[in-house]
């Protein structure tokens, strides 16, 4: 993690066995719901800004390095551009960096969207748009693995109706945003949950995946995902 900003988290007290009371089990509950999350970075300047914005939106930070950590906890990765955030991440698993990670970056590009929900990392947020509840509601759905781009990212890059027309990206008879769609399907997500994700309505979602079907000649959703897979589309 090259020129990242590292930061732990000082370890906790010991403590013997014990039974546990109702007010312990009251709080093991209410640690469930907690927004706890690693922190990495780019940058020294970076992480602080990011770390006092996690403290106010009430997220507990565990350091830099998720290893062996809580359950739940998300890592936030933040650089200038969303490919320098994803850099940081964590190695992904099998499945990719998989959900529980929330990219922060001031610049995004649809390569870099698209290489990011690639890799299984479906949350993003601008570095402007850090207020505490916007900061706290990212964090909250990378924890449940759900996706949010930012509506402005996805309206700049990934425009609909007649600017998106005739514009396939090149070295793909898709769009950006058919791509993006098409991305989204093979990570198994239904129109509700892409809808979510770009901040639109489920009706431009199927109309994108009628467009893209009609684009590739396949016949349905799976055999999409297997043409684009087989012509290494996605």
């Amino acid at each position: 993690m090259s020129g990242a900003a590292v930061a732990e988290a000082p370890p906790g007290p010991l403590a013997g066995p014990s039974c546990p009371s109702p007010a312990a089990d009251r709080a093991q509950a209410a640690a469930g719901h907690r927004l706890r999350a690693y922190l990495r970075a780019t940058d020294l300047a970076g992480y602080e800004a990011l770390a006092g914005a996690l403290r106010r939106a009430g997220v507990e930070l565990l350091g830099s390095r998720p290893l062996d950590g809580p359950p739940g906890a998300v890592t936030v990765a933040v650089g200038g551009t969303v490919e320098e955030a994803l850099g940081i991440c964590p190695p992904p698993g099998p499945a990719g960096a998989g959900p529980g990670v929330l990219l922060v970056a001031e610049r995004f590009t649809a390569g870099g969207v698209l290489r990011a929900v690639r890799s299984g990392a479906r949350a993003m947020l601008r570095a402007t748009d850090t207020a505490p509840h916007r900061l706290a509601a990212a964090v909250r759905t990378a924890r449940h693995g759900e996706g949010m781009i930012p509506q402005g990212v996805v309206l700049r890059l990934f425009p609909t109706g007649a600017e998106e027309a005739g514009a396939p990206r090149p070295g793909t008879p898709l769009t950006a945003r058919q791509s993006l769609v098409l991305a989204l399907v093979a990570e198994g997500h239904d129109n509700a949950a892409i809808a979510r994700t770009l901040s639109c309505s489920q009706h431009t979602v199927k109309n994108a995946l009628y467009d893209l079907m009609a684009r590739l000649q396949v016949r349905n959703r799976a055999h999409a995902v297997a043409h684009a897979v087989r012509a290494g589309l996605i």
